[in-house]
């Protein structure tokens, strides 16, 4: 009998022991990696979730962003990817440079090497210009660029990028040619278009609507399938007669082998974040297009993106403009 419930005991006290450890993450401050300039919609959404997924991991929680900005996300993709897998840093990843940066040259990651853990933003993509540039909508654009061949020089956060890819296709369908010009995030892009340094920026919808309800950019459409809610009066390219559905996925990602109970944690602060009355607000604030899909879902919609963006590859690789 003593036997049976020291062994009770012993066993007890052990579940205790595995129960306090889950409790216990994080013990110590988190890095968040962000692999675009500060100001831009990835670092904002960043700054904007931080505070809220530290209520929501309790334990006195601690986050810091860090930008690593560079050559389209690769800097900062390949500092979490290779970054221990410990539950310590975290990155806000972005789709599709993550998945098209390996496939359209050498990387020191792949999309293995990151193990995803909650989707936060689903934000479409958008062309807007300067109110001087007398365009008010694509067919305006067009018409400007056939009679002006290579006059329009437009910025992304990159090659490969979903504001890259998007002006790719447009001009393709159109049948006219522009000039690319890539940044290291959109909060560049932003200050290259209203300093006149490029006429056109392909950037997300939610970091262009500020500027079109200042009246200082002009907002020739948005590439959802559907009016997004924060831009009703901006008609989507589809409606315009362009077939361009095209936007990019803002993420929460670690290092693949993060400890289970650390990823739990996190997936599950981030679905009660994306519940939070006052984070909801604050979105909406910050012109973020919330788009919530937890480990599970957002690990399977990677791996058919990735499937997309190989299938485009083989077609006609972006690389070559």
């Amino acid at each position: 009998m003593t036997k049976c419930l020291t062994w009770i005991a012993t066993a007890a006290l052990g579940a205790f022991s595995a129960t306090a450890a889950v409790a216990e993450y994080p013990e110590r401050p988190i890095t968040m990696i962000v692999a675009y300039s500060a100001g831009g919609g990835t670092d904002i959404a960043a700054r904007t979730l931080a505070p809220f997924l530290e209520k929501y991991l309790g334990n006195d929680a601690s986050i810091t962003v860090v930008n690593r900005p560079g050559a389209g996300g690769e800097v900062g993709f390949t500092a979490l990817a290779n970054a221990e897998a410990d539950g310590y840093t975290i990155g806000f990843i972005n789709t599709p440079n993550l998945l098209t940066i390996p496939i359209q040259r050498d990387t020191r990651y792949t999309l293995e090497d990151i193990q995803p853990v909650a989707n936060i933003v689903y934000d479409p993509g958008a062309f807007s210009v300067l109110p001087d540039a007398g365009i008010e909508n694509l067919d305006q654009l067009v018409e400007y660029a056939r009679v002006n061949p290579g006059k329009v020089t437009y910025g992304t956060t990159g090659i490969g990028s979903d504001d890259h890819l998007a002006a790719l296709a447009f001009e393709r369908q159109a049948g006219v040619e522009f000039q690319h010009v890539p940044f290291d995030g959109n909060a560049d892009v932003r200050a290259a278009v209203l300093g006149g340094h490029i006429m056109m920026a392909s950037m997300n919808v939610s970091e262009t609507i500020p500027d079109a309800d200042e009246g200082t950019l002009v907002l020739l459409g948005q590439m959802a399938e559907e009016r997004w809610e924060g831009a009703p009066e901006t008609p989507t390219f589809q409606e315009q007669g362009y077939d361009i559905v095209m936007g990019s996925n803002r993420s929460l990602g670690a290092p693949a082998g993060i400890p289970d109970e650390a990823l739990q944690k996190l997936s599950a602060a981030a679905e009660a974040t994306m519940q939070d009355p006052e984070f909801i607000a604050a979105a909406e604030e910050q012109d973020l297009a919330l788009s919530f899909r937890n480990a599970d879902q957002f690990s399977q919609d990677l791996q058919n993106l990735q499937q997309r963006y190989e299938e485009l590859w083989e077609e006609q690789p972006w690389i070559d403009e």
